[in-house]
């Protein structure tokens, strides 16, 4: 006879208690969640905030059949999770630090999936509720010590492919590009950070849907740094050429423009990249199993 399959059974969850409790979080911080959709629709550097809690509530409902299986064993250290995430909050809020404020609510739902389903199911969920911190902006400190560094990068990388490359003649003070018919400024909205942090979200996310190697998924979100920084540095040298055919194409339409073909470039490079890390793989693994073959002793 044939073992029967086991069948994964659902287990009742908690709908009354989840009901109450999310209730309780959009009520205590109702502030906080719309200070964040205001940040996401007037911060260019947010624009991917919208999308986070979408895909990570789609991600949620994609495993669903999997997440209800599992047994549910509520945890009170999911409870003082909770209560720090109410104390981060208060903190936050008193202290005028809106990242501190506006985290503690990830970090408040982290503490209810933990207090209601379990260990079990916070593992579970890990990844979709880590992703909820690319809604969350970057404290300001944090970002002027990444933006600076960026604005000196891309106009060194930019100005040496002007000189060096295309032959244009540039002379750079700082984030200060001096050509012939205009001098460039490469200001923090030029710095690269919105294209990092929009590609390295998409990287986790990418990763996820269509990677399942661990080491994989890994070099991808890093090689996304490189990527973002080589990208910009690409539009301030492009901004540099054309502003040598009709300086006004430095603004307007088609600088922001030019800022979206540059972002589609570098997310289908890392595409390409993501690929040529696929065939490494296969092309690794062979080759160890073809020595393992080889090395098989001969009945």
């Amino acid at each position: 006879m044939t073992p029967a399959l086991e069948v994964p059974r659902k287990t009742d969850f908690p709908w009354p208690n989840i009901a109450w409790f999310a209730a309780l979080v959009v009520l205590s911080y109702a502030t906080t969640i719309y200070s964040l959709v205001n940040e996401w629709g007037s911060n260019a550097d947010m624009g991917h905030g919208f999308f986070v809690p979408l895909v990570s509530g789609y991600i949620v409902w994609q495993r669903r059949e999997e997440l209800m299986a599992i047994p549910r064993r509520p945890s009170w250290m999911g409870l003082l999770v909770v209560v720090f995430g109410a104390l981060q909050f208060i903190v936050g809020t008193l202290g005028l630090e809106l990242f501190t404020a506006r985290s503690a609510l990830v970090v408040t739902l982290i503490g209810v999936v933990w207090f209601l389903c379990g260990t079990e199911m916070l593992k579970k969920l890990f990844f979709p509720l880590m992703l909820l911190f690319f809604m969350v902006p970057l404290p300001a400190i944090i970002y002027s010590r990444i933006t600076f560094p960026l604005q000196i990068l891309a106009s060194h990388v930019a100005a040496y492919t002007l000189v060096d490359v295309l032959g244009v003649p540039v002379h750079r003070m700082g984030n200060i590009l001096e050509l012939p018919n205009r001098v460039l400024s490469v200001v923090e909205a030029c710095s690269g950070i919105r294209s990092l942090l929009s590609l390295t979200y998409l990287s986790l996310v990418y990763g996820y849907f269509f990677e399942k190697r661990r080491w994989v998924r890994i070099v991808l979100f890093v090689s996304t740094v490189p990527i973002a920084i080589l990208a910009n540095a690409a539009r301030v040298t492009l901004t540099g050429v054309m502003t040598q055919i009709n300086p006004e194409l430095a603004d307007g339409f088609f600088h922001e423009s030019t800022g979206w073909v540059i972002f589609m470039m570098a997310l289908l490079i890392m595409v390409a990249f993501h690929q040529l890390l696929v065939r490494s793989a296969k092309f690794l693994e062979n080759r160890r199993g073809a020595r393992f073959v080889e090395a098989r002793p001969v009945v």
